[in-house]
């Protein structure tokens, strides 16, 4: 049989970055532009067919100026010629949550539906990396194929790709950016000889991928240009006009089971194929922001809706709409949280999640995000209202006593006992919080922080705005015995005296502070702390050292100087303060920081800027852990901030929480070989960490708790130091790219100036501390991450209205899992519960259900799973139902909840 000549599959598109080296709105206007002539060579049989870059925000975006070109598309996409999707935004898939990944292919689902059939290619290229879990998340999706490019091994130009549940989609490595391959009739047939000769290199005997467009970039007249394909091929491939998804039939023809590859993507690549490892950590404020924004979207209103939906409670008569002269609470808000979610997806592509662009885009970015923070308050606030619980606190401020509901989100039930509590309460301006009383009567043991007297603001649809003179006091308590899902109310005693000033009492710098878990702090000279634990004869040394050192790189990439100076830190005024509830070490520590790199920008100037960094240590009694944070105003240009903390011995890994699933990294030095080829850059260890992360085995073990996707570097022993995990804690640059790099050695974007990422502003970190026994158990460390996501919504109540004497039960109850998700369904009915096992071992969880509650295992997309979605036998538990679900490691797993008739 002759041999076949291979195909090159040209699939003509566009990168369409929505904001980046301009801002939106600049972007927009060149989109129109482009849908207009894409549809126009379409008709005219230009081009043959056409990627619209993988997102369906492109739609929305053209739709809001002009509908007319959106008729267009869906005309063009009906007939086979146009591809959109399937995502709604091309996110940077690691600094966003996995909810919001899956969010993500949701939203793409309802936009698209207007203009028909989504692409099944799972298309990611630009994303500077990818997470072990995407696999999954694209399979739970019924997409079965990925398109990768930065982060893919170089040595496949495809492979299966692996979760760490078992998940895998068969994926191919774009490898290479063509957009001039095709660009003029100069000089074509030269480039598409080159470009077929590499290809061949990496796959012999094709098929070959020619992605024939780029970032911004409106296409040629592809029909033209490959009139003399055959000659200009100079009969290395038969060319041709194509798509996606025909050259993922034709590859897989040709090589149906190439290897496995598993795990992240973070692998340095050839030429141009850069993983951009900064952006971790570039403009950290944008990170916080996003995950704030998730979590309250996640792990507050989303459970509380949910829960409305499975055991709808009738609303006071006062807020029906029995009257025509009364305002209704709207119980429909799908609307409103699908608009919060559209703002957190609009923040998520790796231009803007990442801080990579001009500055004008990160101060819409924040914008974004609060009004997220907006829109969830008030959802919350107007859920909590129609469960019977008014937070309007209106009138005249309590003398008496005044209630606070809270309301920990559904949870693993262990968690009964950790809800750790955090609420302000507005009283008479003469009056101070005495004492503090749980639904059953039994004194709470309180901490209360004075804020003041000024005037208190509230005002509604149904209650005219009212300015009174109040006292703001804030508390802090254990809601002990309140669970998950449940809403229990507490009452605080209010008595008519002046408010306490905290006692704290100075000690020196290297006094042994007593805990009160009965383990000893020490403020060393440097500004971190040891930990002594004489019970067990282990000392934790050097706790959160900060190191700061000078970074000539830019918004992608960390680059040190060549005579770069570290700057150390040192502690004075340590403090103690102990409350009922905690006790707080604080101390000062002093960073004389170089306000810039010198004019070489090889080095640092020597005039320094002297930056305060007020550290604070505390620790809840009866709890386990450690609360640590650091803020200060950084007032220096061009610098890296981290925070490191030792590990004893010799461990061989560090381990990482991810989205759905834990990942052990290697131990490395901070920077790889500095490249001496143009179009390359180095190796840095840095690596996106989601929840915890953890070094060493049993008494050694030291794990940090994180507050949102951070950046994490596991750095090797050396003669001088110990292992350490190093958390970023601030980078400070002040350009987009620049090609004067030693880590990077050509640029990856526009050279523009960006002294908005310099982040001269007060920065704050915060992280919590586990050490020892506690620090070893996977499970626990993810459960604790996600209790410092899921934190309790905590409340006053109005005085005057009602509130239930009793808690409120949960609807549902999980026991032995980690809950991701309890929401609404996308389709309105049900609502969907997520559990994951993030750890190496195999649990057993059990969901418990009111009478009446249907159970259905469902796929991610929250259709039923292939085995026919039956209900799930549920075992009868007195009134309620009980089913268990076996977790494999690593494993997740969804399910529609749904009342059933009858």
């Amino acid at each position: 049989m002759a041999d076949q000549t291979p195909t090159c599959h040209v699939v003509t598109h566009v990168h369409w970055d929505r904001e980046w080296y301009r801002p939106f709105e600049s972007y927009r206007t060149r989109l129109v532009e482009l849908v207009e002539q894409v549809s126009r060579q379409l008709d005219a049989g230009a081009i043959d067919s056409f990627h619209l870059d993988g997102q369906t925000i492109t739609l929305r975006d053209v739709r809001d100026l002009r509908p007319d070109l959106v008729d267009q598309v869906r005309r063009h996409v009906q007939a086979g010629r146009l591809t959109i999707g399937p995502w709604h935004v091309l996110a940077d898939n690691q600094l966003v949550s996995g909810e919001n990944l899956i969010r993500n292919l949701l939203a793409a689902r309802r936009h698209g539906a207007s203009v028909g059939a989504l692409t099944g290619i799972g298309y990611s290229p630009d994303a500077f990396g990818h997470p072990a879990d995407l696999p999954r998340i694209l399979a739970g999706f019924g997409i079965d194929t990925a398109l990768v490019w930065r982060g893919a091994p170089a040595e496949h130009a495809e492979f299966r790709w692996r979760s760490p549940d078992g998940s895998e989609v068969y994926s191919v490595n774009q490898c290479y950016y063509g957009v001039d391959v095709l660009w003029n009739d100069e000089g074509r047939g030269e480039r598409l000889r080159g470009f077929l000769d590499s290809e061949a290199e990496r796959r012999p005997g094709g098929p070959w991928l020619l992605m024939n467009g780029a970032d911004h970039v409106a296409p040629r007249d592809t029909t033209r240009l490959l009139a003399d394909s055959d000659a200009d091929a100079g009969g290395r491939a038969a060319v041709v006009q194509s798509s996606l998804e025909r050259f993922f039939d034709d590859l897989r023809a040709a090589a149906p089971s190439p290897a496995v590859v598993e795990g992240e993507l973070r692998h340095l690549g050839g030429p141009g194929t850069f993983l951009l490892p900064g952006t971790l950590s570039t403009r950290v404020y944008l990170k916080q922001e996003n995950a704030a924004a998730e979590a309250l979207l996640e792990r507050e209103l989303e459970p509380l809706l949910a829960a409305e939906v499975l055991t709808p409670r009738p609303i006071a008569p006062a807020l029906t709409a029995e009257r025509t002269d009364v305002t209704p609470i709207d119980a429909d808000v799908t609307g409103h949280l699908r608009h919060a979610w559209e703002l957190v997806l609009e923040n998520a592509p790796h231009d803007s999640i990442c801080g990579c662009s001009v500055d004008e885009v990160h101060r819409e970015n924040s914008v974004r995000s609060e009004r997220v923070m907006q829109l969830g308050d008030q959802l919350v606030r107007r859920a909590l209202l129609r469960r019977g619980l008014d937070p309007r606190v209106h009138a005249t401020p309590a003398t008496e006593s005044t209630r606070i509901a809270v309301h920990p989100p559904i949870a693993d039930a262990a968690r009964r006992d950790r809800a750790r509590v955090e609420a302000d309460v507005v009283i008479a301006p003469d009056r101070v919080v005495a004492g503090l009383t749980a639904p059953d009567g039994s004194d709470v043991a309180v901490e209360v922080e004075d804020l003041g007297t000024g005037m208190s603001f509230e005002a509604d649809l149904d209650l005219l705005p009212d300015s009174v003179p109040a006292r703001r006091q804030r508390l802090r308590f254990l809601a002990e015995g309140v669970a998950p899902g449940e809403t229990a109310v507490f009452t605080v005693v209010l008595a008519a005296r002046e408010p306490a000033a905290p006692t704290r009492t100075h000690v020196p710098v290297g006094e042994a502070i007593a805990l009160p878990d009965g383990r000893h702090l020490v403020v060393t000279s440097d500004a971190g702390f040891d930990i002594i634990d004489e019970a067990a004869g282990t000392t934790y040394e050097g706790l959160a050292r900060l190191v700061d050192g000078g970074d000539r790189g830019d918004t992608y990439t960390y680059d040190p100087p060549a005579s770069d100076r570290i700057v150390p830190a040192t502690a004075a005024d340590v403090t103690v303060e102990r409350t009922p509830v905690r006790t707080v070490v604080r101390w000062t520590a002093t960073l004389d920081v170089p306000v810039a790199l010198d004019d070489s920008r090889d080095g640092r100037t020597d005039e320094v800027a002297t930056t305060p960094v007020e550290i604070e240590v505390s620790q809840w009694h009866g709890r386990d852990g450690l609360d640590w944070s650091a803020s200060f105003t950084n007032a220096s240009l061009d610098h890296r901030l981290r925070a490191h903390f030792p590990v004893s011995g010799t461990p061989g890994f560090w381990r990482s929480g991810q989205h759905f699933s834990s990942l052990d990294r290697p131990f490395g030095p901070e920077l790889g070989e500095l490249p001496t080829e143009r179009n390359r850059e180095a190796e840095i260890g840095t690596h996106p960490a989601h929840g915890y992360v953890v070094a060493g085995a049993g008494d050694d073990a030291v794990a940090l708790v994180l507050d949102h996707v951070s950046e994490v570097q596991g750095l090797e022993a050396t003669p001088e130091r110990p292992a350490e995990l190093a958390l970023t804690l601030l980078r400070s640059t002040g350009w987009l790219s620049r090609f004067d790099l030693r880590t990077r050695t050509t640029g990856a974007g526009p050279m523009l100036p960006t002294p908005e990422a310099q982040v001269l502003r007060p920065v704050r970190a915060h992280v919590a501390l586990r050490l020892g026994a506690s620090a070893a158990d996977t499970y626990a460390l993810a459960d604790a991450a996600d209790a410092r996501r899921a934190q309790p919504v905590a409340t006053q109540l109005r005085e005057g209205t009602d509130a239930p004497a009793a808690a409120l039960p949960a609807a549902v109850t999980v026991e032995g899992a980690i809950v991701s998700a309890f929401k609404p369904a996308d389709d309105g009915a049900g609502a969907v519960l997520r559990l994951v096992n993030p750890t190496p071992d195999a649990r057993t969880a059990w969901i418990a259900v009111d009478a009446g509650i249907g159970v259905t295992a469902v796929r991610f997309d929250e259709t039923p799973v292939a085995t026919g979605g039956a209900l799930v036998p549920i075992e009868a538990d007195g009134g309620r139902g009980r089913v268990a679900v076996e977790l494999l490691p690593q494993a997740s797993t969804s399910f529609r909840l749904e009342t059933i008739d009858g």
